[in-house]
């Protein structure tokens, strides 16, 4: 039981972490002026996201069969949360390579531009000793980086919103499959329902949260704004994503309990 849940966690760490790792992407696709180009990687980066997703799910819901051979004293919810760690650690590794993310990701875009291509890229720019070169290139982050990012002159709504999302997302099939060991009557229903939670979680986030995110980097490309608002604007983004994943360990147990009142009543 330990091992399948070291596995999920593990592919939660690189969902969280890749995600998180987005932002870097995006910003040095802003600081080049080459924003499309950055959108297209970002995209990759959340193919992989997905992919692992698409591992995870089945892995966790193995979990809840293998925890009935278990006598009644096993407690779920403890290996739920060991998982929400993984998320919370993966989302902290990411802000720790952050400034050395940007900087490789601006390198990849110049590249990327060059070759004309992904796979011309690979070709043309991957090899030993290239990667070995990258640690050259890597930057670690300094505390004075902090100081920067006070709320001022970005919408609190927009960090609140953020680590809501996020920690509504990081629950949900989990919230979904926990459900499903409440009720026996409908459990089925209630191991499906993660939609309930995740179709919220993607509600707020393409109506409330991507659409200031998108003026803002507007702004900046005009030049009405500068990049140091950017840099703020996705700092504080990824620390609201920090925080989310530390409350969705918060609104695991009632969001479970939500669920299971859903589908009771539907």
């Amino acid at each position: 039981m330990l091992e399948q849940v070291l596995l999920v966690s593990m592919f939660t760490f690189i969902i969280h972490l890749s995600e998180t790792l987005t932002y870097s992407i995006r910003l040095a696709g802003v600081r080049l002026g080459k924003l499309a180009v950055a959108l297209s990687l970002s995209g990759i980066i959340l193919l992989i996201s997905r992919t692992a997703n698409m591992l995870q799910a089945p892995l966790t819901g193995n979990i809840i069969d293998l925890s009935k051979k278990f006598t009644v004293e096993y407690n779920l919810i403890d290996q739920f949360r060991i998982i929400i760690g993984a998320a919370t650690v993966g989302t902290f590794t990411a802000l720790l390579l952050f400034p050395s993310a940007v900087f490789l990701s601006s390198r990849v875009i110049s590249h990327l531009e060059v070759a004309g291509s992904i796979p011309q890229m690979v070709r043309s720019s991957v090899s030993f000793q290239k990667i070995n070169h990258a640690r050259y290139h890597l930057r670690s982050p300094k505390l004075s980086m902090l100081s920067r990012l006070r709320v001022g002159g970005i919408p609190k709504r927009l960090v609140a919103l953020n680590c809501l999302v996020t920690a509504i997302y990081t629950i949900g099939v989990l919230a979904a499959l926990l459900a499903s060991t409440l009720t026996t009557e409908y459990s089925i229903t209630a191991s499906q329902a993660s939609g309930l939670i995740n179709g919220m979680a993607t509600i707020l986030l393409t109506i409330l949260i991507d659409p200031q995110v998108g003026l803002m980097t507007d702004k900046v490309l005009k030049g009405e704004k500068q990049v140091a608002t950017l840099n703020k604007v996705f700092g504080l983004l990824m620390i609201s994503r920090l925080l989310g994943t530390v409350f969705a360990q918060v609104l695991l147990v009632p969001a479970a309990y939500w669920i299971k009142w859903i589908v009771s009543v539907l």
